[in-house]
């Protein structure tokens, strides 16, 4: 059978794996292989939740071997170091546990089509401190890793005298995008539940003090500037403190410092300033690598396939799309979930050699989550004749539909009923926020 290979376990590589094995896996016309080197799944716009420990990430994860088993196709654990084009194999690092020892070993996989979906990560822009002394909330461990140090910091602001003019704990956000903005009303929301679990001294504007630094000279600043405004009003009410037009060029490990000269005094520093693709896919293919461009994304063509091998397609954050009006397609989740369902469409005729017409995108607006207070959004397309703008509980539910939709693209409407039920049922005896 002809053997798809689908490196990186994301939304988008997740949905296309789930529903080619409904399509090609389950009547034996093609074997599909999805890669990751985590063992689970966890939907990346919940992470600002995950940080903030508002929800159980349990509950969230999806198992890849169980999803593989639902849907017919296959899972390899492993990670992506190299791809042989001649032979059309490609290299996947061996695995660890937390101990050192090894998993799996170092291994080949075949493969006949490869797809390349492995998402992007956080880019610090070689700031000097950056890598060190800050955390960058791009994956479920980075996010589980702040949520920790949130909590100790949490337990020891308790025995801590509060300075004059500060609060007890400083959390200091650097990018002002959504990721930035959402964690910070999350945060914010956070610290009023944790009085509620014996942090009496943590008040949520008093005692823990959030700061939101963008270099733009406005929050959200790849969105219309009616939802910056938004949410920039919404925050000022939560008494988050902002900052714009500021740059950040060193980090401590307890202050930022800007290129205006201010200084922020900082316990816990989140960078989720810009994003690029891993620097591993610059090199790959060897001597004979495939093109990138300086964020490291995998050009493509309107069809996804990279531009010097048409048996490998990439897609989502990793990609670089130039739609036919000269734009490009933006990293959003949005983007990667169409492409992904471009592709279930097309691929079996792209691989036959078939003329598919090419992918584009098109643009349904943007939601931003203010956690339990707000929502803000815009909605693009016939529907609305341009763009229409939108606020408060039909936001909200609107950005909880997101979720849903991604759930029933990976599970079907019976199951995704099911953990919408559970969930509704967590709420009545779990605790509001993760407290280990």
């Amino acid at each position: 059978m002809h053997r798809i290979v689908i490196v990186g376990g994301g939304a988008g590589g997740l949905a296309l794996a789930t529903q080619l094995g409904k399509r090609l896996g389950k009547k034996g016309l093609a074997e599909v292989t999805l890669v990751d080197a985590a063992r689970t799944h966890v939907w990346k716009p919940l992470l600002h939740q995950l940080a903030a420990g508002s929800f159980d990430t349990h509950a969230e994860e999806i198992e890849y071997l169980a999803q593989a088993r639902w849907n017919h196709f296959k899972f390899r654990l492993g990670s992506l170091t190299g791809v042989n084009r001649q032979n059309k194999t490609l290299q996947l690092a061996a695995s660890h546990d937390e101990a050192g020892r090894e998993i799996t070993p170092a291994q080949q996989l075949a493969y006949d089509t490869l797809v390349i979906a492995v998402g992007s990560q956080t880019n610090d822009f070689g700031t000097p401190g950056a890598a060190e002394h800050t955390i960058k909330l791009d994956s479920p461990q980075a996010a589980k890793r702040f949520n920790d140090r949130l909590i100790n910091a949490c337990i020891r602001a308790q025995t801590v005298p509060r300075m004059a003019g500060s609060g007890r704990l400083t959390v200091a956000i650097v990018g002002g995008g959504a990721t930035g903005v959402e964690l910070a009303a999350e945060l914010h929301a956070a610290a009023r539940v944790l009085a509620n679990y014996g942090f009496d001294h943590i008040h949520p504007e008093k005692d823990l003090q959030i700061v939101l630094v963008e270099a733009a000279p406005r929050l959200l600043a790849q969105l219309p500037e009616r939802l910056s405004e938004s949410a920039m009003r919404e925050l000022r009410k939560l008494a988050i403190e902002v900052h714009t037009n500021e740059k950040v060029v060193e980090v401590t490990p307890d202050s930022l410092k800007m290129a205006s000269g201010k200084v922020i005094s900082s316990s816990i520093t989140v960078w989720a300033a810009g994003v690029k693709a891993s620097d591993f896919l610059r090199s790959l293919g060897g001597d004979d690598s495939l093109e990138t461009n300086k964020l490291n994304q995998l050009m493509v063509n309107g069809n996804l396939q990279s531009t010097r091998d048409p048996s490998i397609y990439a897609f989502g954050d990793c990609a670089a799309c130039q739609q036919p009006d000269g734009t490009w397609v933006p990293p959003r989740a949005q983007a990667a979930y169409q492409q992904a369902m471009y592709l279930t469409r097309s691929l079996s005729d792209l691989i036959a050699g078939k003329p598919v017409a090419p992918f584009v995108f098109k643009d349904q607006g943007s939601l931003v989550s203010l956690s339990e207070y707000s929502s803000v959004g815009s909605l693009m397309g016939s529907l609305t004749k341009g763009s229409f703008f939108i606020e408060g509980q039909l936001a909200k539910f609107m950005y909880w539909g997101l979720h849903k939709q991604h759930q029933l693209a990976l599970g079907g409407f019976k199951k995704t009923a099911l953990i919408t039920l559970s969930e509704m049922l967590d709420r009545t005896y779990r605790p509001r926020i993760k407290l280990h």
